[in-house]
């Protein structure tokens, strides 16, 4: 078995997790083929995929093209072998029957982003070509930016996001787990909404299930703000002090086929507060006490993967188990 040792760069080049929200996005979740000749190629790819992004990208310069590869638990140890990053392992179920995160198959996840959607579709093109049948593209969404930041349903995502530094420190891995500085943990859902049912609701009632004001995105105050509303249950505290998470959501649809839905994508240096957020919203805090953005709101995917450094995903081109 290769072991994987820290790299020798002190200050690991993290992967673009917290690159400014843009206009256009496409999600590919796929599975890796099972046998030595489609690992061997995603492993050659690792080292490649750098390279396609600036090829595409510089044809816009202003179009703010990045891709983050991640990699599922399964796809790691396959790939890569010892040792694996700390904290991943599969995605964890939550919640009952009929109101579920539930984990869907994904060894592999491109979150590509762009001003303009026609970079993100040159690029997903070239990448799913170098692939080739290594992979199965299990999931893609194609996500846009909705007016001012609004999700499908009409109030403001990513409102509570950090920025700058405090982005790095609730998202980069450091110093707690050395041979994976640098990188980044990703949770991803896509959820359908009923908008049917969700626009019979009064724009208050609508208000009280998120936990903010839908126009002016202000949130409620406490006294006010039901404790199973979707600001309240996502909401993380350690040791009275906010945990926050890095959002890059994008509405999606086909208004012709009634399919409106939102691709969550978060990013956290550890999926611990990403998965007490998903144990609040689809259990409850207390049990019972879920998010009632549920009751409109259905999961119908998760994944969880691990964002290698820059230098790392490079480096990871020579890697074998």
């Amino acid at each position: 078995m290769t072991t994987l040792t820290p790299t020798e760069n002190p200050t690991p080049e993290p992967q673009p997790v917290d690159s400014p929200i843009t206009r256009s996005a496409i999600f590919i979740v796929a599975t890796i083929a099972p046998g030595d000749d489609a690992a061997s190629r995603v492993r050659a790819w690792c080292g490649d995929v750098a390279g396609l992004v600036r090829s595409v990208g510089k044809r816009v310069p202003s179009g703010n093209l990045s891709c983050v590869c991640g990699f599922g638990a399964t796809a790691w140890d396959t790939l890569f072998g010892n040792p694996r990053p700390a904290a991943l392992h599969p995605f964890r179920e939550f919640g009952p029957a009929g109101r579920r995160a539930l984990a869907t198959p994904g060894d592999l996840l491109l979150h590509i982003r762009a001003e303009q959607m026609d970079l993100c579709f040159e690029l997903a093109t070239q990448i799913i070509a170098a692939l080739g049948d290594a992979i199965s593209v299990v999931d893609e969404v194609q996500g846009f930016r909705y007016f001012d930041m609004r999700s499908i349903i009409g109030f403001v995502d990513g409102t509570e996001n950090p920025v700058g530094r405090k982005a790095v420190d609730f998202t980069i891995v450091g110093s707690e787990d050395p041979s994976f500085s640098g990188g980044s943990y990703v949770l991803v859902q896509k959820y359908l909404h009923n908008m049917t049912a969700w626009n019979t609701l009064t724009v208050e009632a609508q208000e009280r299930i998120i936990g903010r004001t839908k126009l002016s995105d202000i949130e409620l105050d406490d006294t006010v703000k039901p404790t199973n509303s979707h600001s309240a249950l996502t909401t993380i505290t350690e040791d009275g002090q906010e945990v926050k998470i890095l959002r890059d959501n994008m509405p999606f649809g086909r208004p012709g086929a009634g399919e409106f839905g939102t691709y969550f994508i978060g990013y956290a240096r550890s999926p611990s507060p990403l998965e007490l957020m998903l144990e609040n919203m689809f259990v409850g805090r207390p049990p019972g006490n879920y998010d009632r953005l549920l009751d409109f709101s259905t999961a119908v995917t998760g994944g969880l993967f691990f964002v290698p450094s820059a230098d790392l995903l490079e480096a990871l081109a020579d890697r074998e188990p």
